[in-house]
């Protein structure tokens, strides 16, 4: 992440500290080689090997406590305004800056809602929960969940930038896809064709290789989150494709949906044009809820419900999640009230945050029907990102 990005996120935070009445934002982590946490990349732009602290106020202010031989560095990347080294032991510096800003909250990186938040191991917590037993400091903690949530969720003029390249190379991509496409070809085929273009255009991925790009070709496939199989293509099957780039540290992730006409039909079944309808219409209902302070479950259940409705079972995930450094990013999901997605579905919406809406159905003995788009969340309502899928694509 360029360090202007960094410098701008760093500004937003402390506008967010104050917006939660959080004195100061502390990130403990170590070796980061190893365990790294989510947010050293949005804040700090380098790692640690040592304990290290990387400070944030809500005056704005910014310190790195770390070990002395990683002073050079810090003081290359040029993250942090002041730059603090320790040779023995962090406790010391550590207890003297807390002492300095005295805060009464400290929000520090743990959560048990949102990985994005808990980069805090149980072992670095017993640490530092050790080497402040003398003080009232560790009585001063509190999540760093909402603060992650806020800064991750809202997207500058520059991040949205950057995620719209992303997007738009991605639906490139889809593009090459439908004409390579055909009766004959594996699932894997076809992943083994999107990863080439991708490395050819130097784009990483927006999540695993294993299922970056999921294929999924006919009824009876694997479940949403597994990657492609030996399976072939053939005619009659209903074909779909869930995948993203990772372009400058933003990602994408984008689905759509396709159909292998069988001999003698220019034109798919009724049973899978109607499905398709169903969860092109879904979306538009679902976008047509989203706006800032909206709760998110409701969003969810503007497009599960118009799915059920029309007698079709309820797709098993969430309707949708932010997207930006990661492919499932930021603190609210637009999912039902689960217990698997613990207080997630109940926060509200902000504006400038990004959204996909990707709602599935299962047409029976042709396949799954689904389309991902993204949307940007504005002042009144929201903007999509994605051209939208509005046809499904035929393949002869």
């Amino acid at each position: 992440m360029k360090k202007e990005l960094i410098l701008e996120k760093q500004q937003q935070a402390a506008q967010i500290l104050n917006e939660l009445d959080i004195d100061m934002w502390m990130t403990f982590v170590r070796e980061t080689g190893n365990i790294k946490d989510p947010m050293l990349d949005m804040i700090a732009g380098t790692g640690a090997t040592w304990h290290s602290a990387f400070i944030i106020t809500r005056d704005g202010d910014t310190t790195a406590i770390i070990g002395s031989l990683e002073e050079p560095n810090m003081k290359m990347v040029g993250t942090f305004k002041n730059i603090i080294s320790y040779l023995k032991s962090v406790k010391d510096d550590l207890i003297k800056t807390l002492d300095k800003y005295n805060p009464n909250k400290i929000a520090i990186n743990f959560s048990r809602d949102s990985s994005l938040a808990d980069g805090l191991t149980h072992g670095v917590y017993l640490e530092l929960i050790e080497l402040l037993k003398d003080t009232p400091y560790a009585e001063r903690f509190v999540s760093s969940e909402n603060i992650v949530a806020a800064l991750r969720g809202r997207k500058s003029a520059a991040e949205l930038s950057i995620m719209k390249e992303a997007i738009k190379e991605t639906l490139i991509i889809f593009d090459e896809v439908t004409k390579y496409l055909q009766p004959g070809i594996t699932e894997k085929e076809v992943a083994v064709f999107v990863h080439n273009i991708a490395e050819e255009k130097g784009f990483g991925l927006a999540w695993d290789k294993e299922y970056c790009p999921s294929v999924f070709t006919g009824p009876d496939t694997a479940g949403a989150h597994a990657g492609p199989t030996d399976r072939k293509i053939q005619k009659g099957h209903v074909i779909n494709m869930d995948f993203g780039i990772k372009l400058n540290g933003y990602c994408s992730d984008l689905q759509r949906t396709w159909y292998v006409l069988k001999d003698g039909e220019d034109t798919p079944p009724d049973e899978v044009m109607r499905g398709f309808n169903v969860i092109k219409d879904s979306i538009q209902i679902a976008a047509k809820t989203i706006k800032p302070g909206a709760v998110a479950w409701t969003v969810d259940d503007a497009a599960r419900s118009y799915i059920v409705e029309n007698g079709y079972e309820e797709y098993p995930h969430g309707l949708g999640h932010q997207v930006g450094r990661a492919a499932h990013d930021g603190g609210a999901l637009l999912g039902p009230k689960w217990e698997r997605y613990g207080n997630l579905p109940y926060l509200t919406l902000e504006e400038s945050q990004v959204f996909t809406i990707e709602p599935r159905l299962t047409i029976k003995d042709y396949g799954i029907a689904t389309i991902e788009e993204e949307v940007v969340i504005t002042k009144d309502g929201c903007e999509f990102l994605s051209p939208n899928q509005k046809e499904i694509y035929l393949i002869k």
